[in-house]
């Protein structure tokens, strides 16, 4: 692995585990690590090894969403349209349509479009000193990266209103109590905390996790009727899958059944 990649890749138990690696400046993205993110999360896709996923960052910080610096640089500066379009866009689409299920590790501040990336993953777990902010209004810009999507969906409309204009800094406990977070983990018990979950994932049916993940997402779209046509189609195909065999017997025969993602 280069010393210098701002991507820490690794991979056990099934799980590839993805670390935001540039910790100087609080794990903000520039072209360099939003590209080569995208790479990684399609490798992630594309191996059958690869059952679950963690995204999280190196060192204080989670992600400090865009570095400033590249944008008010003219030499760096790809521009906003480039930046939206070709950095954070693929990221959430990759994030959202990876057929495995994704956990956002949140290990310290998530703010920006760091904070948005971590609402895009389908489990988000976060150190109990770690932070959500809606940091684009503090210097005149709007949420992006699917913030004014997800946001008003996880928390209510008027919450996400209040949090994307005034900027307010929300912990990992409030996140947890509003619904934004799925957990929010003492410090000492983090790491180990989201290394037995995301493991438990990767030893559960893979596929059937994936269209779980396309359903409920179809569902914020779709009417009711469209939402059980898709969900007819995601169990028939759940139901054809060896994973979905071995689980039938392992009841069956009354022991512990041993899913191999296909």
């Amino acid at each position: 692995m280069q010393a210098k990649t701002t991507i820490l890749a690794r991979h056990e138990n099934g799980v590839a585990y993805l670390t935001l690696n540039r910790p100087d400046v609080f794990n903000s993205f520039n072209r360099e690590m939003a590209l080569e993110l995208q790479q990684h999360l399609d490798n992630c896709a594309a191996s059958d090894t690869v059952r679950a996923v963690v995204l999280t960052g190196a060192g204080k910080a989670f992600c400090a969403g865009q570095d400033l610096k590249e944008v008010t640089t003219p030499e760096l500066n790809p521009g906003f349209r480039k930046i939206l379009d070709e950095h954070y866009a693929p990221i959430i689409t990759r994030l959202r349509q990876l057929p495995k299920p994704v956990v956002a590790a949140v290990n310290g501040v998530a703010a920006g479009a760091g904070a948005n990336i971590a609402l895009a993953c389908d489990i988000i777990m976060a150190d109990e000193g770690a932070s959500f902010i809606q940091a684009f209004s503090k210097i005149g810009l709007v949420p992006d990266s699917g913030g004014t999507f997800f946001l008003p969906r996880i928390v209510g409309f008027q919450k996400a209103m209040a949090l994307a204009m005034l900027g307010d800094k929300v912990s990992a406990r409030d996140a947890e109590k509003m619904g934004m977070i799925y957990r929010a983990v003492p410090s000492e018990t983090f790491t180990e905390t989201v290394e037995k979950t995301a493991t438990k994932l990767a030893m559960m049916p893979t596929r059937a996790l994936g269209l779980i993940k396309q359903a409920f997402h179809a569902s914020q779209g779709n009417s009711l009727e469209q939402q059980l046509e898709l969900e007819a189609n995601c169990q028939i195909e759940a139901s054809e899958t060896e994973d979905y065999q071995e689980g039938v017997t392992a009841f069956l025969e009354k022991r512990k059944p041993n899913y191999r993602g296909r």
